[in-house]
């Protein structure tokens, strides 16, 4: 019993490592130098599925009728060729999307302008984290101290590996967040 539980462990690691290759293979040959990412003139925006076609909306129930449809809804925000199709910052810095700040009055709201710097990246370039795109959606009680430390050097365990595993940055980013394809966007900085 003992060995089948190694053997299952050893080939899930197997399988990790592999999967960590391939994606650092794949992520260096599809964007040499890891240039910001730029949409391919051929290269469409993504799709938005009709609702009675995505395959999470039932499309006998007749709510349907009532909700817009994503492709009205997100035809005026700026565009953006990963993820769902927008580019939600963009979209705030233009006043195109004006998301309500607080549901309770009264709730203070923190905009942090600071940028912080992760140097342990290994080969990768320097990843700039930026407060203020974050704060000016999220309180600062959404990540810390659940998900990172507010003392430096607090945060222990944050790698590609557990971000990839939805951990950390993972929560949000390929869930409802740009996707973690998306490399030079936060691995953005050049090592000096």
């Amino acid at each position: 019993m003992r060995n089948l539980s190694l053997r299952r462990v050893f080939n899930w690691l197997g399988l990790a490592l592999a999967a960590m290759i391939a994606f650092s293979a794949a992520v260096h040959a599809q964007i040499p130098g890891l240039a910001p990412t730029q949409r391919p003139t051929n290269m469409p925006y993504p799709v938005q599925l009709l609702l009675n076609k995505d395959g999470v909306h039932d499309p006998a129930g007749p709510g349907i009728k009532m909700l817009q449809e994503p492709r009205e809804g997100l035809s005026a925000l700026p565009k953006d060729y990963p993820g769902n199709g927008v580019h939600w910052v963009k979209a705030l810095r233009e006043g195109v999307i004006q998301p309500r700040t607080n549901i309770l009055p009264g709730t203070e709201i923190r905009v942090l302008d600071l940028d912080i710097l992760l140097s342990n990246t290994g080969e990768m370039p320097v990843v700039l984290f930026p407060h203020r795109q974050h704060t000016e959606w999220l309180d600062c009680s959404n990540c810390h101290e659940r998900l990172f430390a507010s003392k430096k050097g607090g945060t222990k365990g944050l790698n590609m590996f557990s971000v990839l595993q939805g951990e950390f940055c993972g929560q949000c980013h390929g869930a409802v967040a740009f996707p973690l394809t998306e490399c030079s966007r936060c691995h953005s900085q050049a090592r000096k």
